[in-house]
């Protein structure tokens, strides 16, 4: 499996909503740059990561592009977060099935074929002007 089938295979799993299957594609030591937030680490502190954002949003990607560097060590995806802002998250705009489209972009570190480190990017004061 080439490291751009392994960002597939996690993003898929993502549009699902599947977190086992993004659980799957992980390093058990996962290093995961949380946007405006804490370095997560471990396989259990992105589990609980991805329960609490099921919460609080329900988000599908779309217009995906991904990049891969040869050695298959790295690589990135830019695509559109399409959600639905269904719970109040702690310190943001009271929720209230409130609709938004944000660019974003994540970068990946590989190692052995599985994802050791996620970094996402997108801008938060968009989102913040999107659903207030």
């Amino acid at each position: 499996m080439t490291a751009k089938d392994t960002i597939r295979r996690y993003f898929d799993a993502f549009n699902a909503g599947d977190t086992a299957e993004m659980l799957a594609c992980l390093d058990p030591e996962i290093e995961h740059h949380v946007n405006e937030g804490q370095i997560r680490r471990g396989t259990g502190k992105f589990a609980e990561f991805c329960d609490h954002m099921s919460r609080c949003y329900r988000e599908t990607l779309t217009d995906m592009v991904i990049f891969a560097n040869e050695e298959g060590t790295r690589a990135s995806a830019e695509f559109i977060v399409n959600g639905t802002y269904l719970e109040t998250d702690a310190g943001l705009p009271e929720a209230s099935g409130q609709t938004y489209r944000l660019p974003a972009g994540s970068f990946f570190s590989l190692k052995d074929g599985k994802i050791s480190r996620v970094v996402t990017y997108y801008n938060l004061a968009d989102w913040v002007r999107q659903v207030s």
